[in-house]
């Protein structure tokens, strides 16, 4: 091994000094060039410690998986009518509320006042929380009797529908038009 200072080779076991705030090995010369001693770290190993109580492993809690709404169901249209009216029913102040189903009070403030409209998962909390119904079978939209003969024989295309609009604008020009 060498002097990382002057270079010579060192014999015997190097002196460890400190150089100018260098860590640096070097021989018995150039270690009174330095101002202090400093070991090597030792490799730490690891020793289990015995405790008097053990604490247990953190355990993180996982969310339960959600299961899928029927989407054949749907929020009342007066939702937020309902919810205020059955509030105010029951006596109880959107801070007793929150409490009771452990949701903020700017949610159900918001949610009373129609600018937000609640899940259905929460609109269940709501409906055993104040004991009204918010959800409801979905409306089925309802299709003309003409275009429903169509759609029981096979799927409309592209080309039927444009054919449908041709026939109905021939019906009103000619109902539409005077004879001449």
């Amino acid at each position: 091994m060498r002097c990382e200072v002057c270079g010579r080779k060192i014999h015997g076991k190097p002196n460890r000094v400190i150089i100018e705030k260098a860590k640096l090995e070097v021989c018995n010369e150039c270690s009174k060039l330095g101002t202090g001693f400093w070991e090597e770290p030792k490799p730490k190993t690891m020793i289990p410690t015995l405790r008097a109580t053990p604490t247990p492993p953190r355990i993180q809690a996982k969310k339960a998986p959600q299961p899928p709404m029927d989407t054949a169901l749907e929020l009342v249209e007066d939702f937020n009518v309902k919810i205020r009216q059955a509030r105010e029913k029951l006596e109880l102040s959107h801070e007793e509320l929150g409490k009771r189903i452990n949701k903020k009070v700017s949610l159900l403030r918001k949610i009373e006042t129609g600018k937000m409209t609640p899940d259905n998962r929460l609109a269940t909390i709501l409906e055993h929380a104040l004991k009204i119904k918010l959800i409801a079978p979905a409306k089925e939209e309802k299709v003309p009797q003409a275009k429903m003969a169509t759609a029981a024989k096979r799927e409309l295309t592209l080309g039927d529908l444009i054919q449908l609009e041709k026939k109905d604008k021939e019906k009103e020009d000619s109902a539409g038009r005077k004879p001449s």
